[in-house]
């Protein structure tokens, strides 16, 4: 039994004269952490401006899919001041509308900006766009470029 105790009080002892890290271990895991961080970051938000670009190019398509719908129950795309809303809630006295085209409000693009919608377009009936990341027309890169229903 004595020789237990002995045991635990080595153990206890043992523990009690125990440190934890030295502030330069503590240092070097931060710094390797940072160095990490700055390697995968960069490339995890690449993809996150990719997703964004696919998502709003989707969103076109689906919308463009509605826009057909409604024209071949009424003979004609939404004029431009009906706008994209002419899916959802019938513009005017449209006997033909058999809506809704959209099964949830018009969505936004993939930066929370508006679509813009004109029809006549001077692409084909329709223009449907998103000016992308900069919510300004044109733009050089593939962030700030515009994204478009005829291309």
């Amino acid at each position: 039994m004595e020789e237990r105790e002995q045991k635990n009080s080595y153990l206890i002892e043992n523990r009690l004269n125990q440190r934890g890290f030295t502030l330069i271990e503590i240092m070097v895991v931060i710094i390797i952490v940072g160095l990490l961080s700055a390697l995968v970051a960069p490339k995890f938000f690449g993809k996150v401006d990719q997703a964004k670009i696919k998502t709003t190019k989707t969103q076109i398509e689906l919308l463009g899919s509605a826009l057909d719908s409604f024209r071949l129950d009424n003979g004609r795309y939404p004029t431009t001041e009906e706008g994209l809303n002419a899916l959802r809630e019938n513009p005017g006295e449209l006997k033909n509308w058999d809506g809704p085209y959209l099964p949830k409000p018009v969505p936004k693009d993939a930066w929370e900006n508006d679509f813009i919608y004109v029809s006549p377009g001077e692409h084909g009936q329709y223009d449907l766009l998103s000016y992308g990341a900069d919510n300004a027309q044109g733009g050089e890169d593939k962030m700030t470029k515009d994204i478009v229903s005829w291309e």
